[in-house]
């Protein structure tokens, strides 16, 4: 079968609620600051109950997906694997896919509601997320596609899933399909969370990724390493390629036996939401569409930087003719 779908993600979904806070709006909801925390259904309607009356903006996303939309934005070829609610946000996140033109593989639960994500953004752009997982915590190995999997060049998984048992599952069995398929796997790490606490099941994917994706201090935690460099020998002499974002410091891309050092590009941060997805989205589009990881690199680099100068983690349209004249796409 023609693989006729350059990306395939694999990871929650989640319609993304955010909200621009004071610090002293953040202080009073006593919630740990630039975090991540997974919160019941019942804590979730709290916090949207106090945070009434303040503008909000709603996109579908989850870290995967997030990185999914923008690789399709570069103008490529998607799906995405994930399992809703049979809700409004349910709904509204199928038809964005669809509009967005990203082949969805999403069953409807009517046991379970759509899981949500409140993003707090305080003045400084730093982002505090509460998670509600949702119908997401439902995904499992029927969910998946063989079909899908076989048609996609690369599958990229999200280390969140990993949170839950058979989530993490259904994430080694999409590993054992891309195998069988030729079908090429990335990898992203998410948080040092997911690292400290299900190591066994990311070391488990990492071992058979051809790519995998993770921050300085993630890279620092999977490794076990004393100091950023000791955590840059040793992942070179893992299997898998590597991509490592350090924030202003740029990033630095392990591929081929060969090392990238890329810059950091300016950008004023207004929102830092879906920086690392963004970046993500640009290194696939420039390694699935070009074959140039040094090229892949900078388009991820300008892409994260590009995104945290507004709201939301997708790149608006104007940002485009930007990335044809730096990274030569056209």
């Amino acid at each position: 079968m023609e693989k006729n779908i350059d990306l395939c993600g694999m990871g929650n979904g989640l319609v993304d609620l955010q909200y621009e806070i004071s610090e002293e709006n953040l202080a009073n909801l006593k919630i740990a600051k630039g975090l991540m925390t997974l919160v019941s259904e019942e804590e979730q309607a709290k916090y949207l109950e106090l945070l009434k009356g303040k503008n909000e903006h709603k996109c579908s996303g989850g870290s995967a997906a997030n990185t999914v939309i923008g690789f399709t934005q570069f103008g490529a070829k998607a799906a995405y694997n994930t399992v809703l609610g049979n809700d409004k946000y349910g709904q509204f996140y199928a038809s964005e896919f669809k509009e967005l033109g990203i082949e969805l593989q999403a069953e409807l639960l009517d046991d379970a509601p759509t899981g949500t994500c409140l993003v707090l953004i305080t003045p400084d752009s730093e982002r505090t997320m509460l998670t509600s997982l949702g119908a997401s915590a439902k995904f499992e190995t029927k969910h998946l596609s063989e079909e899908v999997i076989r048609r996609s060049k690369w599958i990229y998984l999200e280390g969140y899933k990993l949170s839950q048992p058979e989530s993490a599952e259904a994430l080694f069995k999409a590993v054992e399909l891309a195998k069988k398929h030729d079908t090429k796997v990335a990898f992203t790490f998410s948080d040092v969370f997911i690292i400290n606490a299900f190591f066994d099941g990311v070391k488990k994917i990492t071992e058979q990724s051809d790519l995998i994706f993770c921050n300085e201090q993630e890279a620092i935690a999977y490794t076990k390493a004393n100091a950023f460099d000791d955590a840059i020998t040793k992942l070179a002499g893992c299997r898998s390629n590597a991509v490592v974002t350090r924030g202003p410091n740029g990033s630095l891309v392990l591929y081929d036996g060969k090392k990238y050092i890329i810059p950091a590009y300016e950008g004023k941060p207004i929102d830092s939401t879906g920086a690392g997805d963004m970046y993500a989205a640009g290194f696939l589009w420039g390694i699935i569409k070009l074959n140039d990881p040094e090229k892949a690199g900078h388009l991820g680099s300008i892409s994260s930087a590009k995104v945290v100068t507004q709201m939301g983690p997708r790149l608006d349209s104007s940002h485009f003719p930007f990335f044809k004249e730096n990274i030569k796409l056209a």
